[in-house]
């Protein structure tokens, strides 16, 4: 964009020195009626000065709209300055005055005839600066002409212009033509007035509400855009290379062209274009064969610009650097022999040394780690205390990920031990409990040298990994029980996570010897469950006392239970997440870590970007060919590659089923505090409430028999599109299997046959479980046709994420339709979570993973409602009554194994209730909630 603010500064730049600071401080009464009198003085030079302070005023936050039309007067001159200075004014008040506004289009519209190109610019950016509509309606005619002007200052200032405009009113710009105009300056011989235009046409982009590309990208203009890379200004480039990176080449051959020709641009001075021109390059490097030498020598390229970005300031540094963890990430050789560039130096920024300690643990292997650890000891003897503190556990993440290297890391630890520097001392132990947990047996023989700390630790994450390492190992702990005991003294001033670990610590210590630990148990128990406010260490308590008193084999089991170990890097970027960061490099995105949907509102945020998949490269170039010839070109909404598919390629045959994986880790997170008791084999009696009345009775649910919701067919291909082949369509669930039910009548005048369908990739991989069995169609004639799909195609992440696109083929033509799978279809019947995993798992997804729902209409108990769901393979778990309010919790797995936990909260005789949602994947949500409410609102 042309930015505003620079007009300002350069108004204000006559031959007077610094003298422009008295237009800032005057403030004496009847400023206004004076500048009135000024302003419509005849003497030019004084005009101007009152124009001037009228503009101070406005900067300062006076108001001077009094003077609107006064300043509207003084237009009508030839002096830049001065108009530039009125028009500043008028986009800065012609919303607040529209009808005064009006008098100025006159002016403009003469303005950008004017001789002076600067002065046609100005007026055709003004115009398209002042929201409003009645200046709008004038601006069409002016715009037009300044697209073609001979001027190319103008050309591309009006190019930016037909964005603004666009967001004023898109249905102009698309009425008017505007867009086939910027289309055509993408061929202009001027190269600022490519990158406008490319500017200009990704943000319209950005903005449409389809979210469609309004230009594709194909060869011959991408070749248009490589030309103006290397001539327009850096801005101009990164406007380019932005639209670049979201061009996906129709072969490995135009890719390595691509890449050669952007590589230049990895030596440029502006950090924006690097990073800009790097994106581009990881998008393209998904395309390239890997073990091509022309992939190796582009690997190779890379880095040196990102090493040449760390020698910037350090905000510019971080901002590389937080670019840079993604890429290692993504592909660690590029940076691998660069760890020095990494090693922090004495006056970085704490920030940009926490990043890169990130980065060299990111890069640590088995042939640098030595050099690594040499730094992180250093670091450890730093005085920036949080410094310290993250290099210790650097050490302790290099022991786990860099196996070899675990027992150095481990002796590094001891000597910082050694030095009694507190906080050292707890951040070492907090790290040693996660190195044990990785390598169990094998370096227990330190906790002697831990326990010496004991009275030195006053951190509640030091005492709570202490007291796991002596709950852990007690039988090879012989005070073990003193050691516990001395904590207990100040139980109830300990930190709830403290508190927590004691209870189960003293609990195994227990279990492993039992005979001379009885007291003290019961001793934690008593504090547990009758001393203590805090609900998650009571109920851990009652759960951990009911499960002793009841069964202390059952106890041994769950308490001291197999933990799973520890993975190399638990802080990795899930990896759709990452490829989405990767399509997003040199922008916010790439330095928040998160994808734009989460801190952006509005037009942009819900246009997602991924990598692009590596088989597209490889379409041979004859298919391409044939089947492009059976594009309807007036299939607008068809997105994706489903016309570059193989139409009559047999179908493949649905997979052998297989057992369900789960991706929930059933014995993991500690949530069984809120069980009623032992786990009960039997699922459909409820569990007797107890005398205790602490737990209640949550579990246990009737059902009733009820049959799955049934949504009627829509049409899905109108006759009239379909050249006189109308589809009507649903899906179902039957046996286990997702079934397309479809209705084909033939309202052409000749007979259909020949069918055959396909269907895009998508999110749940979705395919043709058999061929598409049709009869030939006379005219007039209906066929009712039911086909399986199988979950067993190739996965592409579509919008929304149950749009499933669909081409049927028959003697006539090919036809290409879009319809959104019914949410409850994609189900299964083995969604039923046990009682612990439901309660563990629930604790574990993030607070930032759940997503609620109003729902309205609801007819029926929560008995009903529980009864409905479950037919529908949502299945209630649990429920309870709080406070007046019945709560459901329920649980349901996608056929793509993404798991959703539930809450649905009811009150008696209200026909609303809040339906929340927790997900490991919560893009699934609006899917769900669509499901649930007509599932809810159904009358079977």
């Amino acid at each position: 964009m042309i930015p505003i603010a620079p007009i300002q500064i350069r108004a204000f730049e006559p031959n007077h020195g610094m003298t422009d600071s008295k237009y800032f401080t005057t403030t004496k009464k009847g400023e206004i009626f004076e500048l009135k009198s000024e302003l419509n003085s005849d003497k030019k030079e004084k005009k101007k000065e009152a124009v001037k302070k009228v503009i101070a005023s406005m900067t300062v936050g006076k108001d001077v709209s009094a003077l609107f039309p006064d300043v509207v007067n003084c237009m009508q001159t030839d002096n830049l300055e001065l108009k530039k200075l009125v028009y500043l004014y008028l986009m800065n008040y012609a919303k607040s005055q529209p009808d005064m506004a009006i008098m100025a289009v006159n002016t403009f519209v003469k303005d950008c005839e004017d001789s002076n190109p600067l002065i046609r610019a100005l007026a055709v950016r003004t115009m398209g600066c002042i929201r409003v509509d009645k200046i709008t309606e004038y601006l069409c005619e002016p715009l037009r002409k300044c697209l073609k002007d001979e001027d190319p200052y103008v050309r591309k200032t009006a190019a930016v212009c037909v964005a603004k405009l666009y967001d004023i009113s898109s249905s102009m710009v698309e009425d008017q033509g505007f867009l086939d105009q910027l289309k055509d300056l993408l061929s202009d011989s001027n190269p600022m007035v490519v990158a406008n235009a490319v500017a200009a046409l990704s943000e319209i982009n950005e903005s449409s509400a389809s979210g469609q590309p309004l230009v594709e990208l194909n060869s011959a203009t991408i070749n248009k855009l490589l030309t103006a890379l290397n001539e327009c200004t850096e801005w101009g480039q990164v406007f380019i290379l932005d639209s670049l990176a979201n061009y996906t080449p129709k072969d490995e051959r135009e890719a390595q062209s691509i890449c050669e020709r952007i590589t230049p641009r990895l030596a440029h001075a502006n950090a924006a274009v690097v990073l800009s021109a790097i994106k581009v390059l990881m998008k393209l490097l998904e395309i390239l064969s890997s073990d091509s030498d022309f992939c190796a020598t582009l690997t190779k390229k890379l880095a040196p610009p990102l090493v040449t970005l760390l020698s910037s300031e350090p905000e510019v540094q971080y901002v590389a650097l937080r670019n840079i963890n993604l890429i290692v990430q993504k592909r660690p050789d590029i940076l691998k022999h660069e760890m020095k560039v990494f090693f922090v130096k004495y006056n970085d920024p704490i920030y940009v040394k926490l990043e890169k300690l990130d980065i060299m643990i990111r890069l640590a292997n088995q042939s640098n780690i030595a050099q690594v650890l040499s730094e992180l000891k250093e670091y450890a003897t730093e005085v920036d205390v949080d410094f310290v503190r993250k290099a210790v556990r650097a050490i302790g993440r290099c022991a786990i990920k860099v196996e070899p290297s675990a027992e150095r890391c481990v002796s590094t630890l001891l000597e910082l031990i050694q030095t009694k520097v507190n906080y050292v001392v707890q951040e070492a132990i907090v790290v040693i409990k996660d190195i044990f947990r990785k390598y169990p047996n094998k370096y227990e023989s330190i906790i002697s040298t831990l326990c010496e700390n004991l009275d030195t630790l006053d951190e509640p994450e030091a005492r709570a990994s202490m007291v796991w390492i002596i709950g852990e190992y007690a039988e090879r702990i012989d005070n073990a029980d003193e050691l516990l005991d001395s904590f207990l003294e100040g139980f109830q001033d300990e930190n709830a996570q403290v508190q927590l670990q004691l209870l189960t610590a003293v609990v195994k210590l227990f279990l492993k010897r039992p005979a001379d630990t009885q007291e003290l148990v019961q001793h934690v128990l008593s504090l547990a469950t009758q001393d203590s406010d805090n609900p998650d260490l009571r109920d851990r308590g009652f759960i951990y006392w009911r499960l002793l008193s009841t069964d202390p084999a059952a106890a041994k089991e769950v308490v001291l239970a197999d933990k799973p170990l520890i993975s190399e890097e638990t802080d990795l970027l899930e990896p759709t997440l990452l490829d989405e960061l990767i399509c997003h490099i040199a922008s916010l995105a790439s330095v928040y870590h998160k994808p734009p949907t989460a801190f952006v509102e509005g037009r942009s945020a819900g246009v997602r970007k991924s990598l692009p998949n590596r088989t597209i490269a490889h379409t041979n170039d004859e298919a391409t060919t044939s089947e492009s010839a059976t594009v309807i070109p007036n299939q607008e909404s068809l997105i994706g590659d489903l016309l570059s598919m193989d139409i009559g390629a047999p179908v493949a045959a649905s997979n052998v089923s297989q057992p369900p994986q789960s991706n929930v880790d059933l014995l993991g997170g500690g949530l069984d505090i809120l069980l009623g008791g032992p786990p009960a084999v039997e699922t459909t009696p409820a569990v007797q409430n107890t005398g205790n009345g602490l737990l209640g009775d949550i579990f246990g649910i009737t059902t009733q028999t009820t049959t799955m919701i049934a949504i009627p067919k829509i049409t899905w291909l109108p006759a009239e599109k379909g050249k006189g082949l109308e589809i009507q369509g649903t899906f179902a669930r039957r046996g286990s299997g997702v079934y397309m039910d479809m209705t084909f009548t033939n309202k052409a005048m000749q007979a259909m046959s020949a069918f055959a369908i396909q269907l895009n990739k998508n999110t749940f991989g979705m395919v043709p479980g058999a061929p598409l069995q049709v009869p030939s169609l006379p005219p007039g004639q209906t066929a009712e046709v039911s086909l399986k799909l199988s979950i067993s195609g190739p996965i592409m992440r579509m919008e929304p994420i149950n749009n499933l696109q669909i081409a049927i083929k028959n003697n006539v033509d090919v036809f290409y339709f879009a319809c959104l799978v019914h949410g409850h279809t994609l189900f299964t019947e083995d969604g039923q979570l046990d009682k612990r995993v439901f309660l563990s798992t629930w604790k574990e997804i993030p607070a930032a993973n759940e997503v609620q729902y109003t729902l309205s209409g609801i007819v029926g108990n929560a008995d009903a409602i529980a009864a409905k769901m479950t037919a529908n393979n949502v299945f209630t778990i649990a429920k309870r009554n709080v406070e007046g309010q019945d709560m459901l919790y329920q649980s349901l797995k996608l056929e793509n194994n993404v798991w959703a936990l539930l809450e649905l909260k009811l009150t008696p005789g209200s026909s609303e209730g809040t339906l929340s949602l927790k997900s490991r994947s919560v893009e699934v949500a609006p899917m769900i909630f669509t499901a649930y409410d007509m599932i809810i609102k159904s009358s079977f």
